[in-house]
């Protein structure tokens, strides 16, 4: 949440009350809130004029303002802020909710791209937003196979994967020309001795290996202190296309095309939801005074994974009038069901021949 979040003013419990029925309201039926209809619909206790006088209080603070000549009011940025980490009481989904979205993420083999797909459309279909998921990704990069190839006299290629799932590839000269079974015994000894070990791990492995052998290592090390972990390579989304008509005015529709699109901010944000070590529920409203780019927009993200191994980000993105009480315990859940099989995964010994945990 933005910071200055902890420097708003308490509002009375009553202010507080009516402040939350306008919200709710509004994020069911984005129509401007009068003090009639508060009075008509709930039970408060206290007249229209009451109730327009501490409408009238809010709306000076700041929490909510009056679209053009509506007699009606409509929450801010403020007031949403407020809301959410105040006044917003998180349910969970019913439990034929939970049921079917357990059932349909444990049809799909793991970590595949059925199956974050399928967590995206889950997300949307039941927020009625867009959503997006990224795939699980290693939090440290660790060694996994390096090969040596002997291309023409002194030139080898090294082959490096890693268990994050990227591959790469270095041009070597030798010192001199190396049949390939010599480059291949090279290549299985450090894959025995360095397999799953860290960068600074395959360094230290590396000072007691023969010439060729320390270098390649030394090289490797370096590769896997450079490689970007929390680099977001792809995002699945599903939803956006359904949400565009819900925006007021075309501002708004255009951001969430462009947040996708253009990706700059999207990913800034995912790397801080990366890089959370804490589970909660992340929750961008407005762009939380940071990003003016998405000031129409509210995001509701979450890490999910096992921490220190490997992890992805999920959520919704839509208009500032989202129901933030369904999208928050929704992604909550499916962030749950998402780590728990993934928890699952890790702790069953690794079969030949079964398909990697996490797509490339």
């Amino acid at each position: 949440m933005n910071p200055d979040d902890n420097t708003l003013p308490d509002l009375t419990r009553r202010q507080e009350e009516i402040l939350s029925l306008i919200v709710q309201s509004y994020t069911t039926t984005p129509e401007p809130v009068s003090s009639k209809y508060l009075g008509d619909l709930y039970n408060l206790g206290v007249s229209s004029a009451t109730i327009r006088n501490e409408m009238a209080v809010l709306e000076e603070k700041g929490y909510i303002n009056a679209p053009h000549t509506s007699a009606g009011r409509v929450p801010t940025e403020k007031g949403y802020r407020y809301f959410v980490r105040r006044l917003l009481k998180i349910g969970d989904l019913s439990l034929p909710e939970r049921t079917h979205i357990t059932e349909k993420m444990q049809e799909l083999p793991l970590a595949t791209e059925q199956w974050m797909r399928l967590a995206a459309t889950i997300l949307s279909r039941t927020v009625q937003s867009a959503a997006l998921v990224t795939p699980p990704i290693s939090e440290t990069n660790r060694f996994k196979h390096v090969e040596l190839i002997s291309i023409q006299g002194r030139l080898v290629l090294m082959v490096l994967v890693l268990h994050s799932g990227s591959v790469h590839q270095q041009m070597l000269n030798l010192a001199e020309s190396l049949p390939q079974t010599s480059l291949s015994q090279a290549a299985q000894h450090i894959n025995d001795l360095c397999l799953n070990l860290t960068a600074n791990e395959v360094r230290m492995k590396g000072v007691q290996l023969p010439l060729l052998e320390r270098e390649v290592a030394e090289l490797a090390a370096d590769v896997i202190d450079h490689g970007d972990t929390n680099q977001v390579r792809f995002i699945y989304r599903d939803g956006l296309s359904g949400i565009i008509n819900t925006f007021q005015g075309s501002e708004g529709a255009q951001q969430a095309v462009r947040v996708f699109e253009e990706r700059a901010v999207l990913n800034t944000i995912l790397g801080e939801v990366l890089t959370n070590q804490e589970t909660e529920v992340r929750v961008f409203i407005a762009g939380d005074g940071r990003w003016e780019e998405l000031n129409h927009l509210s995001m509701v993200l979450s890490r999910y994974g096992i921490p220190g191994q490997v992890s992805g980000a999920l959520g919704v993105i839509g208009p500032t009038h989202i129901n933030y009480g369904r999208a928050i315990s929704t992604v909550r859940y499916v962030s749950s069901v998402m780590t728990d099989m993934l928890v699952k995964l890790f702790e069953e010994p690794e079969e030949s021949g079964s398909q990697p945990l996490i797509e490339n």
